[in-house]
């Protein structure tokens, strides 16, 4: 049996609520904010342990060392990393009465994450109804993301990266809010359990009708610390199937370098080495994508 669901734009009568008119009010809101954001790009896996935060924090250094101005949005409110690695510390944010100023971290990255709002190791907490808890904390998280985007002071950007945490529930919510998204990154690992989780990613993003601007294939090899060679790390060629079958360029393959996740650690998140030419590879390569579209 098919069953229509109603949203807002379905409601008869008088809006009491004045639904329709409050969701008009935050999509301008967010608009306006991003008004001056030339690219908002999302950076997804579909799975956890892909390094797809660390990407994300290298990717924006690499970015601003040529001279681009960067902005993070780490939208996994849950388990937020990529502030830190941007060099960040928790603490609070400041609130103007335009809105709320994001931090400043390596290079002039302005990011904004959950991690400023919560005590050192607290876990986010929702203040819902005791019913229903989880469809309460669905709408609560998308609100965060929507206020991130529309309450935040991002002023001019060349890229505004979304590290989105893995699943798509956050995707789509973000594809709801900015309607002018660029395009989504895709981050894997050569492995088979990747490819199929990051399969169902690529589902979600062509039936938004968003751009798969590419696919960046972490953890290619292995950096050998004795003689700097690469080995393999991971079997596989997940990389190179979601490329096929999205029709998008692998954008880089870097591989796994264990000095540049202890710098990423210590919010150092510019790696050195075979990862960091692999680094400076993926900025070219999506710079070249956005300004094709």
């Amino acid at each position: 049996m098919t069953r229509k669901l109603r949203t807002y734009r379905d409601l008869a009568g008088e809006d009491r609520s004045r639904i329709g008119e409050q969701v008009g009010a935050q999509r301008r809101r967010v608009e306006e904010r991003l008004r001056a954001v030339r690219h908002t790009v999302a950076v997804m896996s579909g799975k956890g342990g892909v390094g797809k935060s660390f990407v994300s924090a290298a990717l924006a250094t690499a970015l601003a060392e040529a001279g681009e101005q960067v902005g993070v949005l780490d939208a996994d409110l849950h388990a937020p990393t990529a502030a830190r690695m941007l060099g960040v510390s928790g603490g609070p944010v400041e609130v103007r009465e335009q809105g709320v100023l994001p931090a400043i971290g390596a290079l002039g990255v302005r990011v904004m994450s959950t991690d400023f709002l919560l005590a050192d190791g607290a876990p986010l907490a929702w203040r819902e109804p005791k019913h229903e808890k989880f469809v309460w904390r669905g709408t609560l998280e998308a609100g965060v993301l929507r206020e991130f985007l529309g309450d935040v002071m991002w002023g001019a950007l060349d890229v505004l990266l979304v590290d989105l945490p893995p699943g798509t529930e956050r995707f789509s919510a973000l594809a709801e809010f900015v309607p002018s998204l660029a395009g989504v990154v895709v981050v894997t690992i050569p492995s088979d359990a990747s490819l199929r989780a990051v399969q169902r990613s690529l589902g979600v993003a062509r039936d938004a009708g968003i751009r798969v601007l590419g696919i960046v294939e972490n953890m290619a090899g292995y950096v050998c610390g004795r003689c700097g060679g690469l080995a393999p790390l991971f079997a596989g060629d997940a990389a190179q199937r979601l490329a096929a079958a999205a029709g998008a360029p692998i954008l880089a393959s870097i591989p796994f370098d264990p000095a540049a996740q202890v710098a990423a650690d210590g919010g150092v998140a510019a790696p050195a080495g075979a990862a960091a030419a692999a680094f400076v590879a993926l900025r070219a390569a999506l710079l070249a994508r956005l300004e094709a579209s």
